[in-house]
């Protein structure tokens, strides 16, 4: 450790042992979280390279690690690896010419919203955790988000990065253009990689206008099947901004915190949204009301004021936090076809059962990525035994229904033991071989994706 330091600024490489223990997990709360090294805090992308190039020449395992709100346990550090955050690479530009941000991977995914809004622009990828998750990580994961039904997903926004290789050399892949088809896509190959191929310590965002002022369409069902159809009567005829789904579960847990009035007796809520321009918005607004009301909804509501809007969309967001308060969440994330939707939701209420255990499904119902909530008492051992089985069997449910085992949170190593069952044997080995080229060593962050 002692030759990586004198190679660094003071106070980069941190050993103690407290501290070590505050990065030892992401969110997801692995169990089989292993004991760091070190942990490594760079500013720049040259101080990645030197702890690269040390720990390829020593093959040292390298994990690297964002803001810490990973689902899907990519952060979880291992036995003898040095971790490597990117929370104090916080520069970011904006040039509103070419409407894009250059930013280095620590900020918050909310910072560059802020940073993008004040020159009217905007940064669409908004996952639930917007306020706390950072950009790299957003970047690493391929993270998704409220409003990708309509705007797409972080791979869409990211023209270019700076990336340094396991071997510490660092290229430059894209840049500031709207078109550039010279050479191989490298950009997207390293967007969702989770670490593996490489770390980003630059990224090109595209950005977008400001977004227009939305309608905001609310609207409760007595059963599950009458919002799938609602869902897939509203993505027949138009591509809303928002399209969410909270079950009952997940409508009481919000509603046992935010006092909002929500119908507790509800199956099912959609809360969707449109940002048409003028008065399509409006028009907007009334298909997706028709289409609820033709679905047989108990409720319907429907506002223009927007912070009426925000405060369903923030009931939303705050579903996830809400359902944890009832004990130790799993936490899913398995899409499958918009047609197959209903199929997932219901399949999921019967592993439910069997295995009789508390599982709350949200969903971005737009795209058909849903987030079953298993809850369970890790003071249980049978319950949690239980709450385990169905987590295998809410992704084998998605794999059989022609779906993914992950939209948007990544496979990190919570998942990988179902990775091939989605890819198959060809595709897997097709990505060992990538792997393989880019990391000969296995050092970067092991025990993730493969």
């Amino acid at each position: 450790m002692n030759t990586l330091a004198a190679l660094l600024p003071d106070g980069t490489l941190v050993t103690d042992p407290d501290i070590l223990a505050g990065y030892r997990q992401d969110r997801a709360l692995d169990p089989d979280a292993g004991t760091a090294l070190a942990l490594v805090r760079p500013t720049t992308t040259e101080q990645v390279s030197t702890v690269l190039r040390w720990a390829h020449e020593r093959r040292v395992p390298v994990v690297p690690r964002g803001a810490g709100t990973g689902l899907s346990g990519g952060a979880t550090a291992q036995d003898g690896a040095l971790l490597l955050s990117t929370e104090r690479m916080r520069a970011i530009t904006v040039d509103p010419v070419t409407r894009t941000a250059i930013t280095q991977p620590g900020l918050l995914n909310a910072e560059v919203k802020r940073a993008a809004a004040e020159h009217d622009l905007w940064y669409p990828p908004d996952p639930s955790s917007f306020e706390i998750c950072s950009i790299g990580g957003n970047a690493a994961t391929n993270a998704g988000g409220l409003c990708c039904v309509k705007y797409g997903v972080t791979n869409d926004y990211v023209l270019g990065m700076e990336v340094v290789l396991a071997d510490g050399t660092v290229v430059r892949l894209g840049g500031p253009r709207l078109k550039d088809s010279a050479g191989l896509s490298l950009t997207k190959l390293f967007v969702g990689s989770e670490g593996t191929l490489g770390i980003i310590t630059e990224l090109t965002l595209r950005l977008l206008p400001a977004q227009p002022r939305q309608s905001t369409v609310v609207a409760t069902f007595a059963t599950l099947e009458a919002a799938i159809a609602a869902i897939l009567a509203i993505t027949a005829r138009l591509r809303p901004s928002m399209l969410e789904f909270m079950d009952a579960v997940a409508i009481n847990a919000v509603e046992d915190e935010l006092r909002m009035d929500l119908d507790r007796t509800a199956a099912a809520m959609l809360v969707a949204r449109s940002d048409a321009p003028g008065e399509y918005a409006v028009a907007e607004a009334a298909l997706m009301v028709a289409a609820c009301e033709n679905a047989g909804a108990r409720e319907v509501f429907s506002t223009e004021d927007p912070e009426e809007g925000e405060a369903f969309t923030a009931a939303r967001r705050f579903a996830i936090p809400a359902v944890e308060r009832k004990g130790t969440l799993l936490l899913e994330d398995v899409g499958v076809p918009l047609p197959r939707l209903g199929e997932l939701v219901s399949g999921i209420a019967d592993i439910a059962a069997r295995r009789e255990v508390l599982i709350s499904v949200i969903a971005h119902a737009g795209d058909g990525n849903t987030h079953p909530l298993i809850v369970h008492d890790p003071q249980d051992a049978d319950e949690t035994a239980r709450a385990h089985l169905a987590f295998r069997e809410v992704m084998e449910l998605a794999i059989a229904l022609g779906g993914t085992i992950t939209g948007e949170h990544g496979v990190g190593r919570l998942k990988k033991a179902w990775l091939p069952d989605q890819l198959g044997p060809d595709v897997m080995a097709l990505t060992r071989r990538i792997k393989d080229a880019l990391d000969p060593h296995g050092i970067l962050n092991p025990g993730a994706v493969l």
